[in-house]
């Protein structure tokens, strides 16, 4: 029995893509050139999943990845705007996999998981409400990290803080549109506050309640500005300071 020659397939690739550009150069058929690479794509795709299912999770990057490739080409042209998410998705399944196929050791993918992943529904979401679009992203790969902080709590607490402050920045994109200068800070530095807290209360780190609560502190006096009372806390404030230490000095005297 012969064995296989890899010229076989080349050579009726080659003959399948000159058919197909002849039938578009002819009118009998649109899109043809598209059809062929993207073809081309999902099959070269196919194949690294065909490693992959045999044992070799490499085989999963550029076997989704390919196939997001190829699915992006074969998008019609009313989906076109979704182009991008399409192969982000693909690359974005492509850790997804490596990940749920070992846990444990493969943790680190969730991070680009999550990243990607959030990428391609940022894109989708944008179409419609692009005022969401960078909330979506920010709040995405926030997620992220308290996935990671998830698989392990006593060794990677430290994905508390990233996740807390991308959450954060997520949430202070929306408020930003809607509130002034004044209150997003307020916003910004309570979600910081409950960042901490969260670092503190869950990773038992002690220090974690100081900049806890001087940041909540200043969150709160920014949100206060909504009712015109930081107005009035400076004033107070340097008052209450001021009689602190006379009252220390007379107290001693």
């Amino acid at each position: 029995m012969k064995r296989f020659d890899p010229r076989i397939v080349f050579g009726l690739l080659l003959l399948a893509g000159g058919g197909l550009a002849l039938a578009q150069q002819m009118g009998y058929l649109k899109h043809a050139t598209n059809i062929f690479w993207g073809a081309i794509f999902l099959a070269a795709g196919f194949s690294f999943l065909f490693l992959l299912f045999n044992g070799h999770w490499w085989a999963s990057f550029p076997g989704f990845t390919l196939l997001g490739l190829g699915a992006l080409i074969l998008l019609p042209d009313a989906m076109s705007e979704l182009g991008g998410a399409v192969f982000l998705g693909g690359i974005a399944i492509s850790f997804w996999w490596v990940f749920f196929s070992a846990r444990i050791e493969r943790w680190w993918a969730l991070i680009p998981a999550g990243v990607l992943t959030a990428l391609s529904v940022m894109i989708v979401v944008a179409q419609r409400f692009e005022q969401l679009g960078g909330a979506v992203f920010l709040g995405g790969m926030g997620l992220a990290f308290f996935a990671v902080y998830s698989t392990a709590p006593k060794e990677r607490w430290w994905a508390l803080i990233p996740g807390g402050v991308l959450s954060t920045l997520g949430g202070v994109t929306i408020a930003a549109e809607r509130v002034g200068e004044f209150q997003t800070a307020g916003i910004f530095f309570l979600g910081l506050a409950l960042t901490f807290l969260l670092v503190a209360v869950l990773a038992g780190m002690k220090w974690a309640y100081l900049p806890a609560f001087i940041l909540a502190v200043m969150g709160a006096l920014g949100l206060a500005s909504m009712m015109d009372v930081a107005n009035y806390v400076y004033p107070i404030g340097l008052i209450a300071a001021g009689g602190f230490l006379l009252y220390r000095y007379f107290s001693k005297r």
